[in-house]
């Protein structure tokens, strides 16, 4: 059975061009994405790197689309990929939508990859995925919380961002009544 992909959303009380710039620069991405340790730009794309558990790894991310949307709304699509031995995640993508909404923005994201290391990395990926999914939604809170109080990320206590305030269930499609 393969894994679900992962998803998070939340809504933030700001306007879309500093969420955008919040979540497009990688000066100011790497502060607030647990993540991340690092993002450079390279060449026409990015390196990352990620210490997780004492563990560090790279790995190199490209934007394959950008979109304005008719109802004011954008959508970031990114591919990412690791070579690094120590990297569980050999490859994925996902989006950033970002949605305005009364006197703010629903910051949606959505993706998944694909494991390394065979029976082994699937195995640990069942308690890796859900850990990704907790940190992409804790991430999300503490960007919030820095766009709406003005409190930069570094100056948040590590229990003030809360990941259960983010939502991490795909809403389910509408079906329409026969």
């Amino acid at each position: 059975m393969r894994p679900k992909a992962l998803y998070v959303e939340t809504v933030i009380r700001t306007d879309l061009d500093t969420l955008w710039r919040h979540t497009q620069d990688p000066d100011l991405h790497r502060r607030w994405d647990l993540r991340f340790s690092d993002i450079t730009p390279v060449d026409g794309h990015f390196r990352y790197t990620s210490r997780f558990l004492g563990v560090t790894v790279t790995g190199i991310g490209v934007s394959a689309a950008n979109r304005n949307w008719p109802d004011g709304s954008r959508t970031s699509v990114l591919r990412f990929a690791s070579a690094d031995p120590l990297s569980l995640i050999s490859e994925g993508a996902g989006f950033w939508r970002y949605t305005p909404v009364g006197d703010g923005v629903r910051f949606v994201t959505g993706f998944d990859y694909g494991t390394r290391w065979g029976r082994f990395g699937r195995a640990a990926d069942r308690v890796f995925r859900p850990l990704f999914g907790w940190m992409t939604a804790w991430s999300f809170d503490r960007l919030r919380l820095w766009l709406e109080t003005g409190t930069p990320p570094e100056e948040q206590l590590l229990t003030e961002p809360s990941a259960a305030r983010c939502g991490r269930t795909r809403p389910r499609a509408k079906v329409a009544a026969r």
